[in-house]
């Protein structure tokens, strides 16, 4: 039998593809779907996502409306702007939408969904989520490992010191500060120990600077637009490079990941029956022995793990912080109510401490204004819709994408204000709008089962990081820097870092001998 040419089994392949374009349009035609834009053949509504997509769905939702239809490539999919929205997706029809896509991160950077993130929906997640809740990030954790977050806080804040010393500006470069406190302390409560540190050393299989570059790699492919994800049957072509880029991304950490896990194996097996864990990778080794457990946690599953903890407690702290300090230089006067409380309540005479908090109200507030004007996922990690469900007499089928834009709902004038693009924290002291969850108008950590389950730790870092460097320093722009100059432009991936970091110029307030404390 011969062969047809390579240019029949194209043309039998699009024939094909485009029967299955119309049946599908045809299936969904039987739905009274939310308003949107006309998709095109093929591509859908992708030519209407730029490179800041929570911006593009935003500027569409104020045309479409709060919930929108959409058509990614091959995918159907529903955007939520507003409050009313995100409390349908997230709270009251929560398990209806407790799915994720499959795609090309999630199967070649966390170990084909083994990781809580990307996993899908069934007996593996749920298991995850209640070991990472109740044993890996409950409240007697957190309070235990206190002085972790103490002493990396400190010894940044030192750092920070040393480096304007040496600069005859007194200026900084804040991003990689931030990120090697972030990183000091998820090393030690969830690896054990500072594997990455400045000059090597500390049993790290990497030094410091590659480490970092994965960790903001990991962020970046984490969130890009794969056209794979949305149009399959090119996904093989890897049209833009992204997954020739997870897999060298995949080979660094598991390299790094598999020299975490057999040292910690090699630690239990050294003590036997005396073995008590004293981080998350012993907890995990000693849980994955759990002959009870409903689905047994495989090695890849432990690494899968540990890098979800990585990743969340690094980047996504520095990022908060680094975002409050660039709205705080542009606002003097906001800063001068922060300074002057954090005077008033601590002194002059020791750094702050995560038991100060509670009596910062304008340091929380700060926070969350920071949170809601740039919350570190601007656009929650998608879902996939379990069942068909309808809202507002709208139909969403079974197998639709959910996007739940959290910046668009953080800026929308209906709830904020007509002021909801300023920066103003006098606007949360004292109101009852928290971030944990329960107030749909403030999301940025997620809501119902697919929470975010670090927010105890993310808050943590957050505050205490930001407070100590205010209270350290006194801050400004660098001379020829006006305020209203300083760019707010912004990246998107899996967290929105500022697209140039800050550079600031600092002094420092507090008696020199405390600098020197953890040098």
């Amino acid at each position: 039998m011969e062969l047809l040419p390579p240019w029949s089994s194209f043309l039998l392949a699009a024939a094909l593809f485009l029967v299955a374009v119309l049946l599908l349009q045809r299936r969904s035609s039987k739905h009274k779907l939310p308003p949107g834009p006309r998709p095109w053949p093929v591509i859908g509504n992708l030519n209407l996502i730029g490179p800041l997509p929570h911006r593009s769905l935003h500027e569409l939702s104020a045309r479409y409306g709060p919930l929108m239809s959409l058509r990614l490539g091959s995918f159907p999919a529903v955007v939520g702007s507003s409050a009313d929205m995100a409390r349908f997706f997230l709270k009251t029809h929560d398990l209806a939408f407790l799915d994720r896509p499959r795609l090309s991160g999630g199967r070649h950077i966390f170990y084909d969904f083994s990781d809580m993130l990307w996993a899908p929906y069934g007996a593996y997640w749920r298991q995850a989520r209640k070991l990472l809740q109740a044993e890996l990030l409950n409240a007697t954790r957190l309070r235990d490992t206190e002085h972790v977050r103490d002493e990396e806080v400190r010894t940044a804040v030192c750092a920070l010191q040393r480096a304007a010393s040496a600069s005859a500006a007194g200026a900084v470069v804040l991003n990689d500060h931030l990120a090697m406190v972030s990183l000091g302390v998820i090393s030690r409560m969830a690896l054990g120990k500072k594997y990455v540190v400045e000059g090597g050393g500390g049993g790290s299989p990497v030094p410091p600077e590659e480490f970092r570059w994965m960790v903001h790699e990991l962020f970046f492919l984490g969130g890009v637009l794969g056209v794979g994800d949305f149009i399959p049957w090119v996904d093989w072509l890897d049209l833009q490079g992204y997954v020739k880029r997870m897999k060298k991304l995949r080979r660094m950490l598991d390299r790094f990941l598999d020299h975490v896990v057999d040292e910690h194996g090699e630690r239990r097996r050294r003590e036997g029956e005396g073995f008590v864990p004293r981080d998350m990778v012993d907890l995990l080794l000693q849980l994955a022995d759990d002959p009870n457990l409903e689905v047994p946690i495989e090695r890849d599953g432990i690494k899968a793990l540990t890098l979800d903890l990585i990743a969340a407690g690094t980047d996504t702290s520095a990022v908060s912080v680094e975002w409050a300090l660039s709205e705080l230089l542009r606002n003097p006067e906001a800063m001068a109510k922060a300074t002057e409380e954090l005077d008033r309540v601590v002194g002059r005479d020791r750094f702050v401490v995560e038991a100060d908090i509670p009596n910062l109200p304008f340091l929380e507030a700060i926070v969350k204004e920071t949170m809601r004007l740039h919350p570190v996922a601007p656009l929650l990690a998608p879902r996939v819709s379990r069942e068909d469900t309808s809202v507002d007499g709208h139909d969403i089928p079974a197998g639709t994408r959910v996007l739940v834009n959290v910046w668009a709902i953080g800026r929308d004038p209906a709830l904020w204000g007509d002021d909801a693009e300023e920066f103003r924290p006098e606007r949360l002291v004292g109101s009852g709008v928290d971030v944990k969850g329960h107030d749909m108008e403030l999301l940025p950590f997620g809501a119902g089962r697919r929470m975010c389950p670090g927010i105890g730790l993310g808050l943590k870092m957050v505050q205490v990081t930001l407070a100590n460097l205010l209270h350290a320093f006194a801050w400004r722009l660098p001379d020829g820097v006006a305020a209203e100059e300083l760019s707010m432009e912004e990246k998107f991936g899996l967290s929105m870092p500022r697209a140039v970091p800050l550079v600031a110029v600092i002094e420092p307030k507090l008696p020199a001998h405390l600098y020197d404390e953890f040098r």
